[in-house]
């Protein structure tokens, strides 16, 4: 299966259980999807819908809901206490353990992308996917909400968004979408209504921007007669639970008002509770190994380890094999590439290459992810050649069916190695330009992941050609033994690139 990311878009209703019923439909509707929680809120008009789905099919997911939310939401006769920009007003992605926050990145350009083009609302990126540095805040993309949007989209040159038309979507308005860590959106209240200026006081005392708590968002509002500081977290190892609201505590009662109660929005990470639970207690020895249930999750995990892929090779089972094998050291290749890009950004010494880093490590980590899945598509590949031969071939129709789906089986075979190839040609390309550009302590990193990118290249090529070999009608796999050569003898060129490069730097 592939890795899981966690995806939280907000959608601009709180009211009309029908609405909210909808989206969430259409978001569990596709396969993979795992809704983990709903939560909405009537003054604030808002739904937090939080889900799991395969990286595969995250993106689509995501727009699933987006696509039903603009179809059923008018901003125009939208009300509520929490600003927002769009029926979707915000929807980001969060690597979960396997994923990457590359691979989060990846994502929301990709979601980006479909959305502007097919819905016609635009989209701005923000956070870890943001285009530009100030874009990074969703609140200086939202400032003025979807009235000021309405103005500014196509009239300020400030707010050309990142895809889509240069023009607010007439009702379902602009969409943010982007990559962070996991945020925790943690609710403090104050009392009634009359300690709302409280409020607004304490919340400009803890958020970041006004000097206060590194990572927090906040905001005094007024929530069903009741004063709430509302905060998002956002940089939990800068700013943890219990800090947010020792401060809040702290400010609010230096105003005479005591906090009368608290709420999480949506899911919290196991971390933020325990450490809370922990500091609450002065418990000087906690570590997250002290937790049972982590402890019997770590025994009980699923999934293939390393070791285990190893061994399962060293068998004298015929899958996983060669296909596999080189799939993975393509996927490492990728990977390593995808470390000396970062290891280059930020660094002043290579800033003209900044920007052609952030992207190459982008790209790297989306071949680190598929050349993964190809490890596992090998495997299933030839499950469906080894059926196809165990057809009957008793009579002449038998064998005519026996031979078409060897042939299709076969295909399938050679296209998923050739696929492997492909992916590898583009690392050893990645590597090259590493070594080139990129920062010369890891230019034998580079020179690595050039080598293994090139030895995994061939070695799907071998794949191909044999399967090719064994068609009944090898002509009609002419077109994918040509186009492995191809990637071959580029994979050669970068490798010779990549390989020139590193015996400079030696």
């Amino acid at each position: 299966m592939s890795s899981l990311v966690e995806c939280v878009p907000n959608f601009s209703e709180g009211r009309r259980p029908e609405v909210i019923a909808a989206i969430r439909d259409a978001i569990a509707a596709v396969d993979g999807t795992v809704i983990l929680d709903v939560s909405s809120d009537a003054s604030h008009n808002r739904t937090v819908v939080t889900f799991v789905a395969p990286v595969t099919s995250a993106a689509t997911a995501a727009y699933a809901g987006i696509a039903k939310a603009a179809e059923l939401i008018d901003l125009n006769r939208h009300e509520g206490e929490h600003p927002r920009i769009g029926a979707t007003d915000v929807c980001p992605f969060i690597p979960l353990e396997g994923t990457s926050m590359e691979d989060c990145i990846v994502l929301a350009r990709t979601l980006g992308a479909r959305v502007g083009k097919e819905l016609a609302i635009p989209v701005f990126l923000y956070e870890r996917a943001a285009s530009r540095p100030d874009r990074v805040n969703l609140a200086d993309i939202r400032r003025g909400e979807f009235e000021q949007a309405k103005v500014e989209l196509g009239t300020n040159a400030n707010r050309v968004p990142d895809f889509g038309p240069n023009a607010i979507h007439p009702t379902a308005g602009a969409t943010v979408i982007g990559a962070r860590p996991s945020l925790v959106a943690f609710n403090v209240y104050l009392g009634g209504r009359e300690n709302l200026p409280v409020a607004k006081a304490v919340a400009k005392a803890v958020r970041g921007s006004s000097g206060g708590l590194k990572g927090v968002k906040g905001l005094g509002l007024e929530v069903d007669g009741q004063a709430q500081v509302s905060m998002n977290l956002v940089d939990l190892d800068a700013t943890p639970l219990h800090r947010a609201f020792e401060m809040v505590k702290m400010e609010a009662e230096g105003l005479g008002v005591t906090p009368t109660w608290s709420e999480i929005v949506g899911l919290v990470p196991e971390r933020a509770l325990f450490e809370t639970a922990a500091r609450h207690l002065r418990w000087r020895t906690y570590t997250p190994e002290l937790v049972l249930e982590r402890q019997v999750r770590s025994a009980a995990a699923g999934g293939e380890s390393l070791a285990g892929f190893v061994s399962s090779v060293a068998s004298s089972a015929p899958v996983p094999g060669g296909g596999s094998v080189v799939a993975l050291a393509g996927s490492m290749a990728a990977a390593l590439a995808q470390m000396v890009a970062g290891l280059t950004v930020g660094r002043k010494k290579y800033a003209a290459v900044d920007a052609e880093m952030k992207e190459l490590g982008l790209q790297a980590a989306h071949l680190v992810r598929r050349l993964s899945e190809l490890k596992d598509e090998d495997a299933a590949a030839y499950a469906l050649v080894s059926d196809a031969y165990k057809l009957p071939k008793a009579t002449p129709d038998e064998v005519a069916r026996r031979d078409s789906a060897i042939q299709a089986a076969l295909m399938k075979a050679a296209e998923v190695p050739l696929d492997t190839a492909r992916q590898c040609a583009q690392v050893a390309a990645l590597a090259a330009t590493c070594a080139e550009k990129g920062n010369t302590n890891a230019a034998s990193d580079a020179g690595v992941a050039a080598l293994l990118a090139e030895a995994a290249c061939r070695g799907a090529a071998y794949n191909v050609r044999i399967n090719v070999g064994a068609m009944p009608d090898k002509s009609k796999g002419a077109a994918v033994a040509k186009e492995v050569a191809q990637h071959v003898s580029a994979c050669a060129a970068s490798v010779k690139r990549a390989t020139e490069a590193v015996e400079r730097q030696m």
